[in-house]
């Protein structure tokens, strides 16, 4: 084609009727209004006759085009079953439409001009424009779903798309099949008692089974909505599986059941405690009970009374809001002490590490694995930033100690000594992203976690020895349990004793929140190993700047929710500090949760305290944080203080608007 299809509709003969106009008003200009009435009307009549010639032409152009596809339909010996539309590219005009096309969109022949919007609302052509020969979104049309296809008519120059051809294909039969397939796709549920034990203790055969009667009933009306399949495998273990159509309904409900079984009470008034842990998009059921496998590890890690949905790509946590209960066993911390000593033995160099900017909990539990190390003739280094840390007056004390002189080493110097059989432990943490160095965590394939923090979705993964026990008070008290059943009291040195104590201290805010029996019986054994208190109490010491430097960031806090303060600095201070201040301010009569946030070059930092029923933890986690309930901190690169805090505000707002339903 010479010219654009588009003239073949548009010829262009108005320049003409300008022309014409121009001599009528010449003609009024010069007072000879009857020859302007003349050729008034002589352009009236010809602009009419145009514009029915035009039409015409249109109807003429339209029959041809349908002639012609009724050609090809009569020589090929098809009905061209597929609905058919052309669309003039650029204003999106519909030109044609076969019968079928009509059938289904009401579209009439008539209507040349109609704009491809009013018969298909939402359709546009600019994938077409693009490049592409489909277009991205399904289209419902009646009560049938279409995927449209489309191919362009070009020009001989290739840059201008004047006709596209749209080919409608109907898949509704399809999409039906595939839906009921999603729909269907089978969920494997694991849930399991989490206090089970404790609800049993000295109870007799028959408060036994009227207390299994009574679980078993509350699981089973939860359950039996979905007509899945429930079987009890185990005292305190169940297995779940159903369709896919259902996890939404228990999604929307925010899994009742963790609040309905709250209403099964022993005899001594403890409340049962259930977690779930479910598989879903598993290639087959092997796969999905893995990912529920996977997921009820990650619920118990994270303090139980939670549901976990495992997918292919991550996890996603419902529940959660309690208070951890301490149910663990001394006979895990006697196994992992026993593994762990077995690891050091065998490896020829081992690197301790913690979080970065590493506080006295990180720093005791190292120096306590260190002297495992050191029971095994092995020396444990230590990767530590002496540069930037928040436990300062510790780390000089203990570089005064002849075994420990060398012990502490850059992430660039651990770089350069690990071999394929050193191991790293890593305490007081388990977030790859929050360690003292990841390329050291990436570089040795031997890997062990100490840590007491509720686990995230992100955590450090594979490992060989595992002590994860968020119901403990600090890695501190997991390591004192650890030296207990491998060293002896005499291989302890005092200032690692020391060391351990402060650790404890620090995390439960002098044995004030967050402690359990555990907790005493670890401070118990430090003492006996020589740690004095009042040593370690002068090491939390603060002096005379940084306490007031503390109270201007209480001065800066507002109240929010009434009961919370936030506190959100525009200067940089300390993350000694800023905890500090967080501790101090729930002292306040009142006040039951606070928040300091403070700038640090191009990051925010966050430290969040509770003494009440806000889980920090969990209001933390949406901005990349982690922690536990009562003690929780976050690091978010490249923003500002302002942004964070509306992210913490409508972290909090989320938080308690979940808690209320």
């Amino acid at each position: 084609m010479n010219k654009k299809l588009g003239r073949l509709f548009w010829p262009g003969l108005w320049i003409y009727f300008l022309f014409m106009v121009g001599f009528a008003a010449a003609a009024v200009v010069m007072e000879q209004y009857i020859l302007a009435a003349a050729e008034g009307a002589v352009t009236l009549l010809l602009l009419a006759f145009y514009i029915y010639c035009r039409a015409k032409r249109r109807r003429t152009i339209q029959n041809f085009i349908k002639t012609k596809f009724n050609a090809y339909e009569s020589v090929s010996g098809t009905d061209t079953p597929f609905p058919m539309a052309l669309v003039r590219l650029g204003d999106n005009c519909l030109i044609w439409g076969n019968d079928t096309f009509s059938n289904i969109t009401g579209y009439q022949v008539s209507y040349m001009e109609q704009p491809l919007q009013r018969v298909l609302p939402g359709v546009s052509t600019d994938w077409l424009a693009s490049g592409k020969q489909e277009y991205p979104y399904d289209v419902t049309i009646g009560n049938r779903r279409y995927r449209i296809y489309g191919t362009t008519v070009r020009m001989d120059d290739p840059d201008q798309t004047v006709m596209a051809m749209l080919y409608f294909s109907d898949l509704t039969e399809l999409y039906q099949v595939r839906d009921e397939y999603i729909r269907s796709r089978p969920v494997v549920s694991i849930i399991l008692i989490d206090n089970y034990e404790e609800l049993i203790k000295n109870l007799s055969e028959s408060a036994i089974s009227n207390l299994n009667a009574q679980i078993n009933d509350v699981i089973t009306k939860w359950a039996e909505p979905c007509r899945g399949l429930l079987r009890k495998l185990e005292r305190n273990r169940f297995l779940f599986v159903f369709e896919k159509k259902d996890l939404s309904q228990a999604i929307e409900g925010k899994f009742s059941l963790l609040e309905d079984v709250h209403e099964v009470t022993s005899p001594s008034g403890l409340a049962a405690s259930i977690s779930m842990g479910i598989g879903v998009d598993g290639s087959n059921f092997d796969e999905s009970y893995n990912f529920a496998a996977l997921s009820i590890e990650m619920a118990l890690s994270r303090g139980g009374d939670q549901a976990v949905i495992k997918d292919r790509f991550n996890f996603t946590f419902y529940g959660g809001i309690a208070k951890e209960t301490d149910h663990r066993s001394k006979v895990r911390s006697r196994v992992t002490a026993n593994s762990l000593m077995e690891l050091i033995g065998h490896s020829s160099q081992v690197f301790i590490m913690g979080h970065k900017n590493a506080d006295m909990d990180a720093v005791g539990a190292a120096m306590g694995i260190s002297c495992m190390c050191r029971k095994k003739g092995k020396r444990g280094y230590i990767v530590l930033d002496l540069e930037n840390n928040a436990a300062e007056k510790l780390i000089e004390e203990i570089r005064q100690v002849p075994e420990y002189r060398d012990v502490f080493i850059s992430s660039q110097e651990a770089l350069l000594l690990c071999d394929n059989h050193s191991i790293l432990v890593v305490v007081d943490t388990n977030r790859p992203d929050q360690v003292e160095s990841k390329p050291l965590l990436e570089a040795i394939s031997k890997v062990c976690v100490v840590d007491h923090h509720r686990r995230a979705a992100d955590y450090i993964n594979p490992v060989v020895v595992n002590l994860h026990e968020p119901y403990a008070s600090s890695a501190a008290e997991l390591v004192t349990e650890l030296l207990q059943y491998s060293v002896e009291k005499a291989d302890v040195l005092p200032i690692e004793a020391k060391s351990l104590l402060a650790g404890v201290f620090l995390d439960t805010k002098s044995f004030n929140v967050r402690t359990g029996e555990r907790t005493f019986e670890a401070a118990a054994v430090l003492r006996q190993w020589g740690a004095e208190p009042v040593e370690v109490k002068k090491l939390l010491q603060s002096d005379f700047q940084d306490t007031m430097a503390k109270y201007q960031i209480i001065k800066a806090s507002r109240l929010y929710r009434q009961d919370i303060a936030i506190a959100a600095l525009n200067n940089a201070t300390s993350r000694t500090l800023a905890a500090q201040a967080a501790d101090e301010l729930l002292n306040i009569s009142g006040i039951t949760t606070s928040f300091v946030l403070y700038p640090e070059e191009d990051t925010v930092f966050v430290s969040a305290r509770s003494i009440g029923q806000t889980n920090v933890q969990m209001v933390l986690e949406p901005l990349g944080g982690g922690g536990n309930g009562a003690t929780a901190g976050a690091q978010i690169p490249n923003t500002t203080i302002k942004d964070v805090l509306d992210k913490l505000v409508a972290s909090i707002d989320q938080f308690y608007e979940g808690n209320e339903e």
